[in-house]
This record gives C-alpha cells, structure tokens and sequence, in this order.
C-alpha cells in the first residue's frame, strides 16, 4: 500500500482523538447552547476544556480563543473583520507576503478592491521575507500586518520574533496564519505582540471542520473585529453558529497531545528528513526554500517533471506538487514564482510532508524511480 506523504495538506486523526469524536457524536450529543439541561451543560464543559487546551499551545487566555470551522474561515475573520475599524480611523493600509496562503491573499485583494492599499513583500530563493523590508513599508496608516509562520508548499519558517520586534510600539496589528505550525513548532508564537493566530484542527491530527482565531487582548483591549456572518451569537458574536462540539473537544485533545509530544515528534520528523535528504542528494536535488519546517521537503531534481514523478510514485508514496486548495489548477506555483525560481525547476517541485504516524520514508523506492526518470 501507497504510503501517504501528504500531511501538509492533511493530516489522519489521531485515535484517541477519534475515539473522543466519536463519543460526542453518539453519547453526549448535546448542544453547548442548551442552559436547560444536563446534555446542554455537559456539552458547555466540554467546548470550555477544549477553549482552554487551544489557549495554552500559544500561552492564550482562553477568553482570546475563538473557535472556526478552520484557518481558512479564521485568516477571513482576522482580515476582513478589520475592514470597518479601518475605515472608521483612516488606517487602510496592509502588508503581506507574495507567499501567502489564498485564504489570506484573496481576502486582502478584496480589501484592495475597496480602496485599501497593499504592500506585498518579496521573498528570495530562501522563501524568506527580509524584516527590513517590513520596517522600510510601514506607516502610520498601517492597519495590519499579516505574514505566514510557515509556508504550506515549501516549510520555509519566516522570521516572526523579528517581525515582531520591529513592529513593537506601532499600532498596527500582527496576523499570523499558523495553519502549519500552530501545536508542532508553534514556539514562537507565544510572542504577545502577535495579535491574531489562524489555526486548523486537520492540520495537527484533529477533524476537518474545526479550527481556532486566537485574537490576543492588548492590556484589556481586544482586537476591533466585527464579525463576517451573522445570525445566533454564539462565540461572543465574532463567529455565529451551532458549536460542533466533538470536532472542537477533538481538536483540543490533539492540542493537548501536541503541547505534550511536539519535541519528541519534532524529533522523530528530523530524523525522517535527514534520511530523505541523504537520498536525494545522490540524484542532484535542489532544496527549495532554506530554514524549513522537519515536516516537509519540497524539491526539483533537474529533468524531472513533478507530474511524472508523482504517477511514477502512486503505488509507492502519496506525494503533491504544491497546495491542495490548488492542486486542480495548472497555473505554476505562485509560492515558487515569488522565490524567482526558474520554469524547470518550478515544473520539477515535488512536495513530501509527513508527521508522527510516519514510521519511516520509502526513500530507496523514490529514489528508483527518480533514476528512471532521469535515464
């Protein structure tokens, strides 16, 4: 069987978060907005427990932790929640990255089409941003900064406690989508200067469908956000809707579990990249992207294509060549595009991700049919 090398893009459910899913769904199945009865309270305790096991991955209040249907919805609210607070104080000014996730890019550009301005800072073949180019752009009128912890296509880890050193004393305010980091190497983002956190619960071994919008307090001051949809109130009117109390008790265990396990399985992903890299090297592999996560490698090995490989590979590894919210578009990486990597190269990129179910790489498999590839 095909074994899958495909966590970034997601991950399977850990069992004993699946067990605990399961349980909710079947035996205490009660909606945590029901104050009538024992089912409703149950419920209550069990979204209030999970509130707090999110906080304590980035050392959050749990009154900060907002709970989503993912970091897609969370990178929505974070961004377009800003919009009136923006126009209200004449701060209509952003800065991202050109290697943004869609689910940031794309709010931003409808910010833009609303007569907000964006400065977009470039990267280079490291993936990385320069943090003085973060300090050259800002402005008075800079409402928000949003910079991803981890890139999803290449693992490139961008410089967050420098961001947030150069930002301190400015108002504006520091978005993190942390969709790839957040309970693995989530470290950093401890940071209180980091005002608003995306996270996705199948992103660290928890269901699809639940995720969390940490929106830090400045002092007592939370962040001015108004809510994108409407209609029930729950989640102190940020985020309306029926709360999916087993995907958000699921998700706070694989927290908890990753608050507990991160360095052993750091570790464990360390070791997996260093054996795959010592393979690689053999058939002249390129890197793409330096200082990168040790859950992911993306790599071009010249005169390969990626879409060849990938066929190549379908008995032997589930392997991508980019993100999976694009994965049907034929349109060139636009991560790898802002790194200013060549055609080829670009056309080669091959992205293996794995995770603490992995217990070893068919490295010699993959390596087999590179080599053909390339006869």
């Amino acid at each position: 069987m095909s074994t899958y090398l495909d966590f970034n893009a997601t991950t399977p459910v850990l069992s004993e978060v699946a067990e605990l899913v399961c349980k909710l769904m079947l035996d205490e199945y009660g909606n945590a907005g029901s104050r009538t009865h024992a089912f409703g309270a149950n419920a209550k305790k069990r979204v209030d427990l999970a509130r707090e096991q999110v906080a304590n991955v980035v050392a959050a209040d749990r009154s900060e932790i907002f709970f989503t249907s993912g970091a897609t919805e969370s990178n929505n609210i974070a961004i377009l929640g800003l919009k009136d607070f923006g126009n209200q104080h004449n701060k209509k000014h952003l800065i991202t990255t050109r290697i943004e996730h869609k689910a940031v890019l794309e709010p931003i550009e409808y910010l833009e089409k609303c007569g907000f301005e964006v400065t977009y800072l470039e990267v280079n073949e490291s993936g990385c941003v320069d943090p003085e180019e973060l300090r050259c752009a800002l402005r008075e009128d800079t409402l928000m900064v949003s910079i991803m912890h981890i890139n999803n296509e290449t693992g490139c880890i961008q410089p967050i406690p420098l961001i947030c050193n150069i930002l301190d004393g400015h108002e504006a305010y520091l978005h993190v989508d942390a969709a790839q980091s957040f309970g693995k190497l989530s470290n950093e983002l401890s940071n209180k200067r980091i005002d608003l956190i995306s996270a996705s619960g199948h992103k660290l071994y928890a269901p699809k469908g639940v995720g969390a919008l940490v929106a830090r307090k400045r002092g007592f001051i939370k962040p001015p956000l108004k809510p994108i949809m409407f209609g029930g109130g729950q989640e102190r009117g940020l985020r309306p809707g029926t709360l999916a109390v087993p995907l958000i008790a699921g998700f706070g265990l694989a927290c908890e579990m990753a608050q507990n396990n991160h360095e052993q399985w750091c570790s464990h992903a360390a070791t997996l990249k260093a054996t795959l890299i010592d393979e690689l090297d053999k058939v002249g592999a390129m890197y793409n992207g330096s200082d990168t996560s040790p859950f992911v490698l993306n790599f071009s090995v010249p005169g390969v294509n990626s879409e060849a490989l990938m066929v190549k590979l379908r008995d032997i590894a589930a392997v991508s060549n980019g993100s999976a919210c694009t994965s049907s578009s034929y349109e060139p990486s636009h991560v790898l595009l802002a790194m200013g990597f060549e055609e080829d190269r670009i056309a080669g990129a091959v992205r293996v991700s794995w995770g603490v179910t992995t217990e070893k790489l068919p490295v010699r498999q993959i390596l087999e049919q590179i080599v053909l590839l390339k006869m």
